[in-house]
């Protein structure tokens, strides 16, 4: 019997990142935790983020669609049609990531998946049909983006035998549930545009698991003057899109 916590979508953001590891580390009470993918791109920590969470022991991570897109790129594989808007900034990401990261990427697979006291939880950082399982990036094989409801969470994971699944991609949280199957997404850790890095924990310690989202505070204005100092290609677009409200950082 054990607690875990969820994270996904750091996207280069090592403050972020930060402050929730030591959130849980403080908490004492967390034996593992999963990371859903998407730890690169967006932000501009690439390596150090990298190198934080394959220094910790105690997680298990899978890759996401940026982290897959860019490792085609340094491939010479191709880089996904519909990616194209970020191509500037994914070879950005790739120029920095260090040959041990780029090596310890391409380990990763793209799903996990455990029985804790009887209850059986996937991680996988989105939908991907059965057919599409070993698909390349290339052929995309993450399914589109649906809109966060209880309804289309069913109609993607309800063949996926178990009864956690915990994901990813889709940066809003999402907590849904019906009799049989929990769906969970806690948020995008490294991209918001609120100031608070979300991540999940699942208590498995009782008969029926109990899921909470937590939100962990850090320096976002240090962030986004990280990606002026660094010169970040298409800064401006990721943040209206992703990071700040009307404009105003």
């Amino acid at each position: 019997m054990m607690k875990i916590a969820i994270l996904t979508d750091i996207h280069g953001n090592k403050l972020a990142l930060t402050a929730v590891l030591n959130e849980i580390d403080t908490r004492g009470d967390i034996e593992e935790i999963w990371c859903l993918g998407d730890m690169i791109a967006m932000g501009p920590d690439t390596n150090e983020v990298l190198d934080i969470l394959f220094a910790r022991p105690n997680i298990q991570l899978i890759t996401g669609n940026h982290d897959e897109a860019i490792l085609s790129l340094i491939a010479g594989e191709g880089h996904p049609e519909t990616y194209k808007h970020t191509r500037e900034h994914h070879e950005w990401v790739a120029k920095q990531l260090s040959a041990e990261n780029i090596d310890r990427l391409k380990k990763l697979p793209r799903m996990i998946e455990k029985v804790i006291n009887g209850t059986r939880i996937v991680g996988i950082h989105y939908h991907i049909e059965s057919d599409k399982r070993i698909a390349h990036i290339i052929d995309e094989p993450f399914h589109t983006i649906v809109d966060a409801t209880l309804e289309n969470m069913e109609k993607m994971f309800a063949d996926y035998p178990t009864e956690i699944i915990c994901f990813g991609h889709h940066h809003p949280e999402h907590f849904f549930q019906n009799d049989h199957q929990v769906y969970l997404n806690p948020g995008a850790l490294g991209v918001s545009k609120g100031n608070t890095a979300p991540y999940a924990i699942i208590d498995f310690t009782v008969l029926k698991p109990i899921i909470q989202i937590h939100h962990a505070s850090y320096d976002k204005k240090a962030f986004l003057q990280s990606f002026e100092t660094l010169q970040v290609p298409q800064r401006e677009i990721m943040f209206k899109l992703f990071y700040v409200d009307n404009n105003v950082r």
